[in-house]
């Protein structure tokens, strides 16, 4: 599966296949959640391919804020357009009505989704604390064998911080990565998933340079994902 190359975000085709194979193991009756939607690139892949009965949640509070490595700070008109541009994407992809949306940080939406969840996907704010928070409370939530996958990992300074400390020597076993995609299967990682993971390092300080060049305007794009 590709990614809707008319939405405007930063998942590539490989990574939406990625995500297309995580959706497509979760059984009727079970959930999706996601976290930090954005236009909606990634959230019609898993809707499209999740199986009928799955519930599908996405959250994203669009406020205009945490939209990309220069767009941090709340912009209302920012939010409100990305707002209408999610929706009219779900409904331009016919997944509307597969979609629940809820409109609120992350944190705050603990409340607004029951039970376990098979599959989170966590690409909201990279900052260490919010990308802390999430895996940590989130990641609560997914039960033993269900997945998390996780976006600029081993790429964004704060998400990758957070891997380390709250992921790496956990309950979770590192299955892999697809650019800055990383995945996880929830239960004992044990010393090789350690290692696999800290194996990814140098390939994140490749990352981290490529970053200051593109910012000290001495090397033009793509940012690294």
């Amino acid at each position: 599966m590709t990614a809707p190359a008319d939405i405007e975000g930063w998942l590539t085709d490989a990574q939406a296949e990625r995500l297309r194979r995580a959706a497509r193991r979760v059984r009727a009756g079970g959930r999706i959640v996601e976290i930090g939607s954005f236009r909606g690139r990634s959230a019609v892949v898993l809707a499209r391919a999740a199986a009928p009965g799955v519930e599908v949640v996405c959250i994203d509070p669009h406020l205009g804020s945490d939209r990309g490595p220069q767009e941090i700070e709340a912009d209302h008109e920012r939010g409100e357009a990305d707002y209408e541009a999610f929706h009219a994407n779900l409904r331009r992809y016919g997944v509307d009505d597969r979609v629940r949306h809820v409109r609120a940080f992350s944190q705050e939406a603990l409340d607004a989704v029951d039970g376990p969840v098979d599959l989170l996907y966590v690409d909201g704010a990279h900052r260490y604390r919010p990308a802390s928070e999430d895996l940590v409370r989130w990641g609560a939530r997914v039960p033993d064998e269900g997945t998390m996958l996780v976006h600029d990992a081993f790429s964004s300074i704060g998400v990758t911080l957070a891997l380390l400390r709250h992921v790496a020597f956990g309950r979770w076993r590192y299955v892999g990565r697809t650019g800055s995609l990383a995945e996880y299967r929830r239960g004992p990682g044990g010393a090789a998933s350690v290692l696999r993971q800290l194996a990814q390092l140098p390939w994140f300080l490749r990352n981290l340079v490529i970053k200051i060049l593109i910012l000290a305007r001495l090397r033009r794009g793509p940012w690294p994902y």
